[in-house]
């Protein structure tokens, strides 16, 4: 049952992560400069968050393009990526994907950063403070009205608020705000939930604040809607909703 929702303007995981490769299948021979992957390189501890669940995090970005090149992106020594593995989706409509990370200073927190081809378009703010992080949904046409919005928990330890915004002609515009929701815990190397569409609808798939109710959450453009999935938050609860089981 849907309810209108006030709106509110390791080891083990470095092994992972190391691995993690996004891939885009289907790339033609016409794409030649199209982005067909992309993988976080040169591990490094010199930020130390651990919130993922170790020390490790990342200083650059490789992006592999349709005729098999690679481009490398290297931050800055106050810059890490402080996320579980590169996103690719066509944030524009023209086809061709872009590149989603959590790009993180170390004096000013995690932002959520967009990577094309030549290097970075553009990013939210950044959160302003160390040690404070952002846990991305991904990215859909979530109010309908197409253009592509990208959405996160900011702060899913403490704020605990869903942001989301608007990606258009290379810029990101503030779209919506709600509190009281989250997708992770301290030291999970992944992300619980994401954008899933189910007839045709997206819904963002979260947990209350408190992690006792598991939820769908729509966006209209001006209200949200709120349906409650039951009181199991578990991750294959989670699985089980992003493919539209429940």
């Amino acid at each position: 049952m849907l309810h209108r929702v006030p709106r509110r303007v390791s080891r083990a995981r470095r092994a992972v992560r190391a691995a993690a490769y996004v891939w885009l299948a289907g790339v033609g021979a016409g794409h030649a400069q199209e982005i067909a992957g992309a993988r976080f390189t040169d591990p490094t501890e010199r930020y130390g968050h651990a919130i993922l669940g170790d020390a490790i995090e990342w200083g650059g970005l490789e992006i592999t393009l349709g005729d098999g090149t690679t481009r490398q992106f290297t931050l800055p020594q106050d810059h890490v990526f402080e996320d579980v593995a590169p996103r690719l989706a066509d944030l524009d409509g023209d086809g061709r994907p872009e590149v989603m990370v959590v790009e993180t200073d170390v004096t000013k927190g995690g932002a959520f950063a967009i990577y094309g081809p030549t290097g970075k378009i553009t990013e939210t703010p950044h959160i302003g403070t160390r040690n404070r992080w952002l846990a991305p949904l991904g990215a859909a046409d979530i109010d309908g009205d197409g253009i592509t919005e990208i959405a996160y928990i900011d702060r899913p330890h403490l704020a605990k608020v869903l942001r989301i915004w608007r990606y258009e002609n290379g810029t990101l515009t503030q779209g919506a705000d709600l509190a009281g929701f989250t997708n992770h815990r301290i030291g999970e190397a992944d992300i619980a939930g994401g954008i899933r569409t189910c007839n045709g609808t997206p819904e963002m798939i979260l947990a209350t604040a408190n992690w006792r109710t598991l939820v769908a959450l729509r966006w209209t453009g001006s209200t949200f809607l709120q349906a409650d999935l039951g009181s199991d938050t578990s991750r294959p609860a989670f699985n089980r909703a992003m493919t539209c089981a429940n």
